[in-house]
């Protein structure tokens, strides 16, 4: 048995050898990715492009066009003069944000009344929005602090009520840097796109050219045919987690607390989950075409419903339930809470659990349908 299956991964290593593109369709195309998506996935809003129409025309208004004008969150492209000339800059995208400083606006602040600012937004791309309103709550929320302590009423200082103060300390991440989020994700997602897409089209390429059938007359066992031709992908992708981990760390700078013998042991669980569903492709597909079509269609879903970029709590319960079943979900949590957390295994046994089930019942699965493709 051990000859046969040491004769599997010389061969295999030898194809891998002899094939001058291999290492660098391994390695850098997944270097590259990680670079950008390393730098293209992030939540942070720079340089909004920014119209303000100042009705007021005072010190406080010029005040807080300067509190904007300051943050690199926002570009004041045009200080419009009408409301025409206002909306032609959202209109011909020119500006994504428009405020509006009402006339009164000075006076209210030193009566210590209410002073309204109205804030038009374009909603086509509604995150940017989003994430610029809350930018603009921020401003608007600190230049009020700061007024308070310099506007007067009837000559007496105004004094602000008590009331409750916020303060917020994030723990693991205290900058709240959101690449430390992405990049321990970005680091799974293209390990299973690499994984899956190795093994489905390795195993087709052997049914496409007719020699599946001639290592199948042979005395090597089926069983004895997967082990040979999965572990060394198995090896192939701990190589990718540990190249791509290092580069995170490296280029990025993300810091790595955690035990890497818990990394390794969730990145094995992952990759034999992964093994398992690029196996399972390849009994569905007759030629590459078709293994690239399934692995298109299984993957994306996979990424999207993984947590990756939008919350598992936030979608429908169909599609929660469906998660269930997705290794990737899994596997984000435990890396990032290695990366960042540093927890130990007492914290991380449930989804290491669903991650040992899932890497079972994938390889199970997978070698009964491929024998039964193969008879």
């Amino acid at each position: 048995m051990f000859d046969r299956l040491y004769a599997m991964w010389m061969k295999e290593f030898l194809e891998l050898k002899r094939d001058r593109w291999a290492m660098f369709r391994l390695v850098v195309p997944m270097l590259i990715q990680m670079l950008v998506f390393g730098y293209a996935a992030t939540f942070t809003v720079h340089h909004v492009k920014t119209a303000i129409l100042d009705f007021d025309h005072s010190q406080a208004s010029r005040g807080l066009i300067s509190h904007f004008v300051a943050t690199s969150r926002f570009d004041v492209v045009d200080i419009a003069t009408t409301r025409q000339q206002m909306t032609r800059d959202i209109d011909h995208d020119k500006a994504i944000i428009a405020i509006i400083i009402h006339a009164g606006f000075n006076r209210n602040l030193d009566n210590g009344r209410s002073a309204p600012l109205q804030v038009i937004v374009d909603g086509t791309n509604s995150n940017t929005a989003l994430i610029a309103l809350g930018y603009i709550s921020q401003i608007v929320a600190q230049f009020s602090l700061e007024q308070r302590g310099t506007r007067t009423f009837d000559g007496n200082p105004v004094i602000p009520l008590t009331g409750i103060t916020l303060q917020y300390q994030p723990w693991f991440n205290e900058g709240l840097n959101d690449r430390w989020f992405f990049i321990p994700g970005v680091i799974g997602t293209l390990t299973l796109m690499q994984v899956v897409s190795l093994t489905a089209f390795a195993i087709v390429r052997e049914r496409e050219v007719g020699t599946l059938e001639q290592i199948m007359v042979s005395p090597i066992r089926p069983y004895e045919f997967i082990l040979g031709k999965t572990l060394p992908f198995f090896l192939i992708g701990l190589g990718d987690i540990g190249l791509v981990v290092a580069f995170g760390i490296l280029w990025f700078h993300i810091p790595f607390v955690g035990n890497p013998w818990i990394m390794l042991l969730g990145a094995s669980l992952f990759l034999l989950a992964a093994l398992g569903m690029g196996l399972l492709l390849s009994t569905f597909s007759q030629t590459q075409q078709q293994a690239f079509a399934l692995n298109f269609f299984f993957v994306n879903p996979f990424f999207i419903l993984s947590g990756f970029a939008f919350p598992i709590a936030a979608m429908p319960k169909l599609l929660q339930w469906f998660t269930v079943i997705n290794p990737l979900r899994y596997f984000l949590v435990v890396i990032r809470a290695v990366f960042l957390k540093g927890v130990d295994l007492w914290v991380l046994w449930p989804d290491l659990f669903a991650l040992t089930l899932l890497a079972l019942g994938m390889l199970t699965i997978s070698v009964l349908r491929f024998r039964k493709s193969i008879d």
